[in-house]
């Protein structure tokens, strides 16, 4: 029988592809093996009952099998703290929280609050370092363990009983493999993103850190606070959508594109919100609690390395804004050109 001859038997295609993309590259051996097994059991089931199987009858044969998750977890490799299943999740997680959150911070907001304290860059330097380390390492364990814990409750939270083979995304033709940065590591990191913007109010350590103690928020970033906390929702949103529509295809490309342009605006108004602040001393973002000259000096060069990376973050988002754009422009180019066939079909 010629494999995906009938309707039915394409829900094991459906569920080969779905394997696939939780798949590091070049397994494809082991995908073949997985599909040649499931249209033998196929074969043997029709050639039992002496008919080709329904819909439901082929999702029976896949249900043993599981999530597709799960399937993968099965066929990478094995691991041991943290399994094949959620490692991949691990590992993002762990590289944005390590690489993109706490870099960033010790470098622009930690390093000149020590060299606004010492007035020395080779003591700067060594106090930033020094408290990077043991945060990252910190950071680092209560992830992991977060992620061993989940590991341990995988089977209980996701149980295969309750998946139905039929709820599989429709079978795609081949094209570029959608990154899971924008499924479920995307999901959790803007959760966890969403839930730090909502403790940072009443826990301002969380983003000054010991300078809390002498500098606070100023009206101007108080003005902005909603603003954030609306686009951190917008992205948690867009992510579940994403994670759960797999096969809304224009949806990742387009919203993404909206994201930006959204972050675009909000930066564009603190920049220039900024640039007019009144008063004798420039203290757009944060300001000094005390009457300390030592706190003035370091709410001062706190905020300027706040007004630069904002600047950065706006040139790098216009960037993005560019390559986005003509991502949506051959990916609505694309999809019109795929229903012109089917159209000229029903018309005739």
């Amino acid at each position: 029988m010629t494999k995906s001859a009938h309707q039915p038997a394409q829900l094991i295609d459906r569920y080969v592809q779905a394997v696939r993309f939780w798949m590091p590259r070049g397994e494809e051996d082991v995908l073949a093996e997985l599909t040649e097994d499931l249209y033998s059991q196929l074969d043997a089931k029709e050639e039992e009952v002496g008919r080709h199987l329904n819909e439901d009858e082929v999702a029976a044969i896949l249900k043993p099998c599981g999530r597709p998750i799960v399937m993968a977890g099965k066929l990478r490799p094995k691991a041991y703290l943290i399994g094949p299943t959620m490692f991949p999740v691990y590992r993002f997680i762990l590289k944005v929280s390590l690489l993109w959150m706490m870099v960033p911070i010790f470098i622009f907001i930690v390093g000149p609050v020590h060299y606004a304290e010492t007035k020395s860059l080779g003591a700067a330097i060594g106090l930033t370092l020094a408290g990077l380390w043991p945060a990252g390492f910190i950071a680092a364990g209560i992830i992991t363990l977060v992620f061993a814990g989940l590991e341990r409750a995988q089977n209980q939270i996701c149980p295969s009983g309750r998946w139905n083979p039929k709820s599989l995304p429709p079978l795609q033709k081949p094209q570029r493999k959608t990154s899971k940065l924008n499924v479920v590591c995307e999901l959790i990191f803007n959760a966890l993103g969403f839930v730090w913007l909502l403790l940072l109010p009443s826990n301002p350590f969380l983003i000054l850190g010991p300078a809390s103690h002498f500098l606070s928020a100023a009206p101007t970033l108080h003005a902005f606070y909603g603003a954030f906390l609306l686009l951190a929702l917008v992205a948690l949103v867009r992510s579940a959508i994403v994670f759960t529509r797999p096969q809304w295809t224009r949806f990742p490309v387009w919203s993404q594109w909206g994201q930006t342009v959204l972050w675009l605006i909000v930066l564009n108004y603190m920049i220039g919100v900024a640039g007019h602040t009144p008063g004798a001393a420039w203290h757009p973002f944060v300001v000094s609690t005390s009457a300390v000259e030592q706190h003035v000096r370091i709410a001062a060069v706190l905020n300027a390395s706040i007004l630069v990376s904002i600047v950065c973050a706006w040139l790098g988002l216009s960037v993005a804004l560019v390559v986005q754009t003509w991502e949506s422009v051959r990916l609505f180019r694309k999809t019109n050109r795929q229903s012109e066939p089917s159209l000229s079909v029903h018309v005739l």
